[in-house]
């Protein structure tokens, strides 16, 4: 993308560039037919040329011609004039002579300047007279291709949307949060502007204009987009742009409670749409709104096209003689692994989960972040606080905010997105399913991302979704939703990774994965329940003397190691469940880059339920945690009791605070774990963005 140098703002401040110089070679020509014997006039654009076939308009027994003109137009002929001779003196007339006409600079009166063409026979006598009367307009629809949040002028890629650090064209954000904190409605429902500060989150896009106080008659400016964008944008006009404004506090306090000076221009029954040309140079300010995000029918691109008409003869429709385009794509949806900062941590109260929050309050009360508790008025006893939402943000040069996708899974839950957490700079995007598609697989447990990856050569700087599905081979396996996975492929810039959970009752991969952060290495390690790991743990209990030791004390469903490690059916359970961890690890391991090293296997054992022929975990599956900057939040498991402490936990520390983390055990046994769920299963967490912008992704 070539250097654009940065000027004074212009005004009402806004920042102006100095465009892209056009040359010949890369002006846009119009095809442009000249008659003898007739004055015309018309429009002509800055930066581009008008082409004349001589030939063509002369007159019979035409052999040669002159061009005369004022300063201001810019002539050329091809093929090009014996060298020393002027156009004005008659150069030969050809079957392919053609001459070309451009503007340098924007008139001040119309009809200022002014060309004319004279035709000779064979002895040079006149035969002809064509004469041209032009007005040149400076026309430049313009946005922030080179995204660096400034509006800049007349951006030779503007047109176009390439993706990386090189590349260019402009962010559109999908305007999914509400201005209102009551009556809520996602704002892309509404066809109006209610408040100033809706315009943060929609794009810049300014018409500027150089010329004449006003066009020749007929001639006009009209704003247009396609039928098909027409589902994916709305654009608004603000009628004050281009107007001295007045610096009058009740002015703008008006202006903030009435918003009627930003109408809506275009819409999916508003195609087209003239907008007015104001004359002298002059900056008409757009606010361009994204209505839905990329999904399998939508790429993500929008164009918006700007043309100045010609009227035509009698009563037939204006012709476009010149047409100005901008593209931008929308911002996808963007999750945020646990190895970003945490800002609030999301848990439900229930009439029996008080041990869980009392853990869940003191941790992260400790570690220094807010806590909000959806209380049973709202949840109405539904606690699964990860299984309803997924957290995540969309992202664009001038503005940025979290966005919560809502499952299809609706339980109780579900009013809580919509109701307690859509709001002012918080979106919402949800997909609907046909009601016997959705499964337990589309609860959001079954939704994660990893921290950034590099798989052979390939960056992932902003990782990697990964999923839970059926396996390949089983022709009745429970899935994840078509339309979630549409909408989560379609985003592009988190590639997801499928794996095989349908093997658990639940179904979700946070049963049997999660990622912490680490200070080595890729910065991270991938956690994964293992039974191997727990076999080894009991088989050295038992060697070392402690095989009567049991687990599940106080719970009233206690067992030693030594009835664990003797049950050959329970091991055969447990060997299978780690061949389908195994299969995953392996997926996980070629599709995010990683080695051995990367990996840590946790002491987890399962049990399979024999009427569904899957897998739950047998005691608090602790992989299924929640991770705070480097303190975690552990399931407690109950497990044998040796010294007066719990052998698993030790096994856990032991694994992990070598990296730097804490390790608080939680109880969630009664509420959570004897319901199919775990700590991470009953909380969610809203997490800063990445540094990294989206947009400067290698595709």
């Amino acid at each position: 993308m070539e250097q654009q140098q940065k000027q004074r703002p212009g005004p009402a401040g806004l920042p102006r560039r100095n465009k892209v110089p056009r040359t010949e070679a890369n002006m846009d020509q119009r095809t442009y037919r000249l008659y003898v014997n007739k004055t015309q006039s018309l429009v002509c654009v800055v930066g581009t040329e008008l082409r004349v076939s001589l030939n063509k308009c002369s007159p019979i027994g035409s052999k040669f011609f002159s061009v005369k003109c004022t300063p201001t137009v810019q002539c050329r002929v091809v093929p090009a004039a014996v060298a020393g001779d002027s156009l004005f003196s008659p150069q030969t007339l050809t079957r392919n002579s053609v001459l070309f006409i451009s503007m340098g600079a924007a008139s001040k009166l119309p009809n200022e300047s002014k060309l004319s063409v004279k035709f000779y026979g064979s002895k040079k006598e006149a035969l002809g007279n064509a004469v041209l009367h032009l007005t040149a307009v400076e026309i430049s629809l313009d946005v922030d291709a080179d995204r660096d949040g400034i509006v800049e002028k007349n951006n030779s890629n503007k047109a176009s949307w390439k993706w990386g650090p090189n590349g260019h064209g402009a962010v559109l954000l999908v305007n999914c949060d509400s201005e209102s904190y009551y009556k809520k409605r996602v704002d892309t429902e509404k066809e109006e502007i209610s408040k100033v500060s809706d315009l943060k989150d929609m794009s810049r896009m300014i018409l500027r204009t150089s010329g004449p106080t006003q066009l020749p008659e007929g001639y006009k400016l009209s704003l247009h987009i396609t039928q098909t964008d027409a589902e994916s944008v709305r654009v608004f006009r603000n009628k004050n742009s281009g107007k001295q404004q007045a610096n009058s506090t009740l002015k703008n306090m008006l202006l903030k409670l009435f918003m009627q000076d930003y109408p809506l221009v275009l819409n999916k029954e508003q195609l087209a749409a003239e907008v007015p040309y104001l004359g002298g140079n002059s900056e008409l300010e757009f606010f361009v709104e994204g209505l839905r995000f990329p999904d399998k029918d939508f790429e993500g691109l929008v164009t918006i096209s700007l043309s100045l008409l010609e009227p035509s003869a009698q009563d037939f429709p204006e012709t476009p003689i010149f047409t100005d385009k901008v593209v931008f794509r929308v911002a996808p949806w963007i999750m945020t692994p646990n190895t970003l900062k945490p800002v609030e941590v999301f848990v439900c109260s229930t009439s029996d989960n008080y041990e869980f929050l009392k853990g869940i309050r003191k941790m992260v009360q400790s570690s220094g972040y807010k806590l909000k508790i959806c209380h049973e008025y709202m949840n109405r006893g539904d606690r699964w606080m990860q299984d309803e939402i997924e957290f995540g943000y969309i992202d664009s040069p001038h503005q940025r905010f979290p966005v919560v996708l809502d499952s299809p899974r609706d339980g109780d839950l579900q009013e809580f997105p919509y109701e307690v957490l859509l709001g002012p700079d918080f979106g919402y995007v949800t997909r609907y399913a046909q009601a016997e598609e959705v499964s337990s697989l589309d609860s959001f447990g079954n939704l994660e991302v990893s921290p950034p990856v590099t798989v052979n050569g390939k960056n992932y700087p902003l990782g990697r979704i990964i999923i839970g599905v059926a396996f390949p081979t089983t022709a009745h396996g429970r899935n994840m939703t078509k339309v979630v996975q549409d909408f989560l492929w379609a985003q592009k810039v988190q590639e997801p990774i499928a794996l095989y959970s349908d093997w658990l009752v639940v179904g979700h991969v946070d049963e049997f994965m999660t990622f912490v952060p680490a200070p080595d290495r890729k910065g991270f390690r991938l956690l994964l329940a293992s039974p191997d790991a727990a076999y080894t743990v009991f088989t050295n209990l038992q060697n070392n003397g402690h095989g009567k030791a049991k687990l599940f004390q106080g719970k009233g469903e206690e067992i030693s190691v030594n009835e664990i490690l003797s049950n050959e059916e329970f091991r055969a359970e447990n060997i299978y469940v780690q061949s389908c961890i195994d299969w995953n690890r392996d997926v996980l391991k070629k599709e995010l880059g990683l080695d051995e090293d990367d990996i840590i296997d946790l002491p987890i054992l399962f049990k399979v339920m024999a009427e569904e022929n899957r897998a739950v975990a047998y005691y608090p599956d602790m992989v299924n945690m929640i991770v705070l900057g480097t303190n975690l939040g552990i399931p407690k498991p109950f497990g044998p009791q040796v010294n007066g402490s719990c052998a698993l936990e030790t096994e856990m520390r032991s694994l992990l605070e070598p990296l730097g983390l804490n390790c608080t055990f939680i109880d969630d046994f009664a509420s959570y774990h004897k319901l199919l769920g775990e700590v991470h299963c009953g909380s969610n967490v809203l997490r800063e963005p990445f540094a990294f912008k989206w947009w400067n992704l290698e595709m």
